[in-house]
């Protein structure tokens, strides 16, 4: 090949793995909310959809006159750790009213390309007074107003619906409140993305609580795997006919799919996270290759160790939420946490967390301030936890915290060398340099790559 041929072949793959990592992160990219992202994406969208099929097992569709593009993420199993998110300030967690909401909303919008603020609280009030599974929906109740407007500024956030005259906060502040709205039907119906429609469930009413379990694995079930092994009535011979049914190739699908998801979704992957014929697949020399491979089409460095997977990206396109990260109190607390943490090879008790909490907020009087309350500490605590727990740094065994492997990596440091910046609570944290071994370096094995 020619030296042309050779740069043009490098400059495509490397817009296609940026694609794959903008994707990554965000899921449904909007032309609106990332125009580069998305003429990117538009312009390799048959290689980056052959990535994301074979890798992953994920379709992606492109719509460049409407401008977006949905990856449809799949997961075998239920992931609670990314909740939908109010967009006010604080950015809480949808409780289960707003989901109910949520998914009331969306049911009335796919019959109104356009509407108004007050119609479509009108059809809410009536689709949940004919349920009997609902409650009803009302908006006299200012609380009621808000958990409304944060399902609606979600969809805006979207795409789904757009204020075309007006705006949604003030709905909060009163029901007679005018807000005009253009619904894109077409986005709303790709919104979902479970391979299973709910429709083809459908069970009487009554039945849905005792079957909810059963239900809810019937959506996340992929026909392409084969038939899912089930309790056999007829004793161990039934059981066999039905492990058969499943062809190797299905197999070995499935085997790809499961581990590639979670390494390219999860912060970090643990091998003691897989099973034993996940953890064979990917150690053996066909996996190996490749799992190498597909890191790196989508541009990412693997860090294997003893323990597990991590993947970085250099340009840190593909994170949604960093870590480390001083952006919230929360997060600066949980950093500061993982050296105690790490130092506890049995874990920290509850009570020793709210010492800690207690003793960060007596250190840096001027930080924290919304936390300075009686049950501060705890609360402050919790929520490092929380953004731990999320980032894989730390399991929960018991009433105790312990640390996980990839927690070793980090510690504060000042940039300047200087120490713990005392009126923020800490700076950043470095990786640090890993073991000979090839496993994540324990309290003892400490140092400075940076």
């Amino acid at each position: 090949m020619s030296k042309l041929t050779n740069q043009l072949a490098a400059a495509e793959a490397g817009e296609v793995a940026r694609g794959i990592r903008l994707l990554l992160a965000r899921p449904l990219l909007t032309a609106e909310a990332d125009p580069a992202g998305f003429d990117l994406v538009r312009r390799r969208h048959p290689t980056i959809a052959r990535w994301f099929d074979y890798a992953c097992g994920w379709s992606l569709l492109v719509e460049p006159r409407r401008g977006y593009a949905r990856l449809a993420k799949v997961r075998a199993g239920v992931d609670g750790s990314r909740p939908a998110r109010r967009t006010r300030s604080g950015r809480a967690a949808f409780d289960r009213r707003r989901y109910v909401l949520l998914c009331v909303v969306s049911a009335e919008l796919l019959s109104m390309p356009v509407t108004t603020i007050g119609l479509l609280a009108d059809r809410v009030v009536r689709a949940t007074a004919t349920d009997r599974a609902l409650p009803s929906f009302a908006p006299v109740d200012r609380r009621e107003r808000m958990a409304f407007v944060d399902v609606l500024k979600l969809l805006e956030s979207y795409g789904v619906v757009r204020a075309v005259d007006g705006a949604t906060d003030a709905y909060v502040e009163s029901a007679e409140a005018k807000v005009l709205y253009r619904v894109d039907t077409t986005l709303l119906m790709r919104l979902p993305t479970a391979p299973v429609g709910a429709s083809r469930l459908a069970v009487p009413p009554e039945e849905v609580p005792a079957r909810f379990g059963e239900l809810l694995a019937g959506l996340t079930r992929e026909p392409r795997y084969g038939a899912a092994p089930e309790p056999a009535a007829g004793g161990p011979e039934e059981e066999v006919r039905t492990e058969t049914a499943v062809t190797a190739a299905q197999r070995n699908l499935r085997l790809r799919h499961s581990v590639l998801r979670r390494l390219f979704d999860e912060p970090v992957l643990y091998r003691d996270d897989l099973s034993e014929e996940e953890l064979a697949y990917v150690t053996s020399p066909s996996g190996r290759q490749l799992l190498l491979r597909m890191v790196g089409q989508a541009g990412f460095l693997l860090e294997e160790r003893a323990e597990g997977f991590l993947l970085v990206d250099p340009e840190a396109v593909a994170t949604d939420q960093r870590f480390p990260d001083d952006s919230s109190t929360a997060r600066v607390a949980a950093l500061l946490l993982l050296e105690p943490l790490c130092a506890a090879p049995a874990g920290m008790l509850p009570e020793q967390l709210r010492a800690f909490g207690t003793e960060l907020l007596r250190r840096f009087p001027g930080w924290a301030k919304a936390y300075r309350s009686e049950e501060g500490a705890e609360r402050l605590m919790r929520d490092a936890v929380r953004v731990l727990r999320h980032a894989g740094l730390l399991r929960e065994a018991g009433d105790r915290v312990v640390a996980r492997p990839a927690a070793f990596r980090y510690r504060v440091a000042d940039p300047a060398g200087g120490g713990v910046d005392e009126e923020r609570g800490g700076e950043r944290a470095r990786p640090d340099e890993t073991a000979a071994d090839g496993t994540w370096p324990g309290p003892t094995q400490k140092g400075d790559t940076a």
